[in-house]
């Protein structure tokens, strides 16, 4: 195994910190939340256990970097579903619908990754990456909202009240807990529930 020097980054310790980040990347895809052990991501980066200190000189620092990866791709999903339903000329309550399938998607296709990204309880320097990569989208949510149920009163409460209920079905189903209640992992008639309590009923 490599071990960093000390002295100035140099390009190579630029290189060490991207592969150390993709390390945690492809074990959270693999293998969870439970694997992201600071010598574990060190051995699959192939380094050895104390080089990741040069650039994160805490392991919650460094899985707050894998964590952005994951916001960072959760962001792309959400921003292609919208300018697809927009292309189509969707109205403001087919666009969220688009992005909470797209929300669920993501949650399905990546389990470690969507656990990770909002365990704040392991994350360190998170906080303001969170608020730059999702509130742009949680106003472009809330403006729909607002749109879509113009008689809301508190469309911005009635967002978060929406993702959060989204949220909840997501973490249910990869827990288990949702087949359990329901005897079934489908979303479909859940989320339109969802959709008719925060935006009303739906005239379509």
């Amino acid at each position: 195994m490599t071990e960093t020097m000390s002295g100035p980054p140099t390009e190579q310790d630029g290189d060490l910190r991207a592969r150390l980040v993709a390390a945690g990347v492809e074990l959270v895809a693999r293998e969870g939340v439970h694997a992201l052990g600071l010598r574990e991501i060190a051995r699959h980066a192939g380094v050895s256990h104390g080089a990741p200190r040069r650039h994160f000189p805490t392991h919650r620092e460094l899985l707050a970097a894998i964590a952005r990866q994951g916001f960072g791709r959760l962001t792309d999903s959400l921003a292609g579903a919208d300018a697809l339903a927009v292309t189509t000329g969707a109205d403001a309550r087919t666009r969220i619908e688009a992005l909470a399938r797209a929300y669920l998607g993501f949650a399905a296709a990546n389990p470690g990754m969507f656990e990770l990204m909002f365990r704040h309880d392991l994350l360190e320097g998170s906080g303001s990456e969170l608020r730059r990569t999702s509130l742009p989208l949680f106003l472009t949510l809330a403006g729909l909202v607002a749109e879509a149920h113009p008689r809301s009163d508190d469309p911005t409460g009635a967002t978060a009240a929406l993702w959060a209920n989204l949220h909840g079905l997501a973490q249910l189903r990869a827990w288990g807990s949702l087949r359990l209640a329901t005897g079934s992992d489908g979303l479909e008639s859940l989320l339109r529930t969802s959709l008719d309590a925060h935006l009303g009923p739906s005239t379509r």
